[in-house]
């Protein structure tokens, strides 16, 4: 994706607040998510159940990709970033392999919504129903333990959702953002990333989010109501040798 040009470059105070997003999975895994890690050595990785993302140190030695193997398995397949694809050792299957990209909050107006409701455990089936349909990225049967989700719901279904997920210190990123087709255009995700975001600030941290550069649309809409486009990203997903 070529980076519009109306998005402002980040100044070096940017580049320094923002140097623990080159690495938010092993930062949130290594911090604040610390009570959702499964730590082998320097490798660490989500329960199964709540996220499929599994964490190195960046640019890793061999010595970890080896504690990694260790942690997830022989033939376990897991989500990846912030690692060259050419670094991923022999005998490993890289399955897929994609562009994103990584915006961060550069003037998003945050205010609470008063259709939203908070989801939770007894909410999970609708909201796996919903993934499902709209394919937004990962979601687990744990996943709303991340953080807070909130929906809307039309006459008692669950028709569009929002959440937190990865937690570098300092940062929330807001995920799992989606609406049902039938809803589309009434602007509820918009409506829902305001609302998320409203709580993150409230806590003192920053909104952050991720999307495939393919995604060409959501990026436009993220960019048009307060995101920067910080950087662009890898992601893999990976199989550990048999």
């Amino acid at each position: 994706m070529t980076i519009p040009s109306e998005v402002r470059p980040e100044s070096a105070s940017d580049a320094d607040a923002e140097r623990v997003l080159d690495n938010p999975a092993h930062a949130s895994l290594s911090g604040p998510h610390r009570r959702f890690a499964q730590v082998h050595g320097q490798a660490l990785r989500y329960h199964p159940d709540v996220s499929v993302f599994t964490a190195l140190p960046s640019a890793a030695e061999p010595s970890a990709w080896a504690d990694l193997a260790v942690l997830a398995g022989p033939g376990a397949t897991f989500a990846l970033s912030a690692q060259d694809p050419a670094a991923v050792p022999a005998g490993w299957e890289v399955l897929d392999s994609g562009r994103g990209v990584q915006l961060v909050d550069d003037g998003l107006r945050t205010a609470p919504d008063e259709e939203a409701v908070r989801l939770g455990a007894a909410d999970v089936p609708e909201m796996m129903a919903l993934v499902a349909l709209t394919e937004p990225g990962p979601f687990a049967v744990r996943t709303v333990e991340l953080g807070t989700y909130l929906g809307i719901r039309r006459e008692g279904a669950l028709v569009a959702m929002a959440g937190e997920r990865l937690h570098p210190p300092g940062w929330t990123e807001i995920s799992a953002v989606c609406t049902h087709p039938d809803f589309r255009g009434q602007g509820l995700a918009t409506r829902l990333v305001r609302a998320v975001g409203h709580g993150i600030r409230e806590r003192g941290e920053t909104p952050m989010m991720h999307a495939a550069a393919s995604n060409t649309n959501a990026i436009r809409l993220y960019l048009s109501i307060g995101f920067r486009l910080r950087r662009e990203t890898t992601f893999m997903a990976v199989r550990t040798p048999a």
